[in-house]
């Protein structure tokens, strides 16, 4: 607990050294470090388009604890989050977050359940009996439950482990069989280390379960004070996706960059794998569907995960150039 409240006070007291005075300062809190889900941004501040809208844009490192809080809080102004984690922050009779996601950063869900191939986890029923690493939430384990029993598996068999490895290749290598991931980092940082692996791909075994992760989430006070700066924003964003999808390897160079700690082999086949992802068949890119966000908050309503049935609340697309 010290720890999280070390990290947390260092992350306000950086936040409050950004000059409060600049009225076209936008802060934006990551959800993680640097990686190929925000290529967009660092494309956009690299290449100035940004500037171009008058604006000044910090990246920031986000809390042990992610990037809502600041945001909700008015920390910061934007951050990446994820609609499973915005649910039960906004959707509250008393409490809630003025949360409000503005973008898609990929059209579809590419996060699943990742075992090595010897492990025989080729579907939800294959987890019992097997140790099963994520992280500690209720979304989780009933996520899970209801995968492996619907696939007519034993979930009191399922060993479920609180995710405290920071690397989900070593905890598979050591203490895991399976692991909850994001396809476009972990499984192509399995791949990349010569890995067989198996992936049950959640967005494409259930519907419902195709819900947006990432998104960019922003202040909704912010946006309704400052809707042209929250638009001019968006707009250069949108360029940085659009040139990431465009040239990809350019794209990558330019996170490599600005976090010139990763690995270049894994940034690159990430870059091209997300390629296609990040707009994929939505009309633009970071366009959200209204059913499809609002079909997975009754998911998570019907199954006691959320206070209140917000359904379709918690995003708008009319920021978005």
């Amino acid at each position: 607990m010290e720890k999280k409240c070390v990290i947390f006070i260092l992350t306000m007291l950086i936040l409050a050294g950004c000059k409060k005075s600049d009225a076209n300062l936008i802060r934006v809190v990551l959800d993680w470090t640097p990686n190929t889900n925000h290529t967009g941004l660092y494309v956009a501040l690299d290449k100035g388009w940004f500037a171009e809208e008058g604006l000044n844009v910090k990246i920031i490192q986000p809390p042990e604890d992610g990037a809502l809080v600041l945001v909700g809080s008015g920390s910061a102004e934007l951050g990446i989050d994820f609609q499973e984690t915005m649910g039960p922050a906004i959707a509250k009779d008393h409490g809630a977050l003025p949360l409000t996601a503005v973008a898609a950063i990929i059209s579809h869900n590419t996060s699943g359940i990742m075992s090595l191939a010897k492990s025989g986890i080729n579907s939800p029923r294959n987890l019992a009996g097997k140790r099963f690493e994520s992280w500690e939430t209720p979304l989780i384990t009933a996520l899970i439950k209801e995968l492996v029993e619907k696939d007519g598996g034993n979930f009191a068999e399922v060993n479920m482990i609180p995710n405290y490895a920071t690397d989900p290749l070593s905890a598979l290598l050591t203490d895991v069989d399976a692991i909850w991931v994001y396809y476009a980092w972990e499984g192509i940082a399995a791949l990349v280390n010569g890995l067989q692996i198996n992936f049950i791909d959640l967005g494409s075994l259930d519907p419902q379960l195709d819900f947006y992760t990432p998104v960019i989430a922003a202040n909704t006070n912010w946006l309704e004070k400052k809707p042209e700066t929250a638009k001019r924003f968006m707009k250069a964003v949108s360029r940085g996706y659009c040139f990431a999808i465009d040239y990809p390897e350019e794209a990558a160079e330019i996170l490599l960059k600005h976090a010139p700690e990763l690995d270049r082999e894994l940034v690159m086949k990430s870059q091209h794998y997300l390629q296609s992802r990040y707009q994929d068949d939505a009309p633009r890119w970071g366009e959200i569907d209204a059913e499809r966000w609002g079909g997975f908050y009754r998911w998570m309503f019907e199954r006691g995960l959320l206070e209140v049935n917000i359904g379709r609340k918690g995003f708008t697309n009319e920021y978005l150039p």
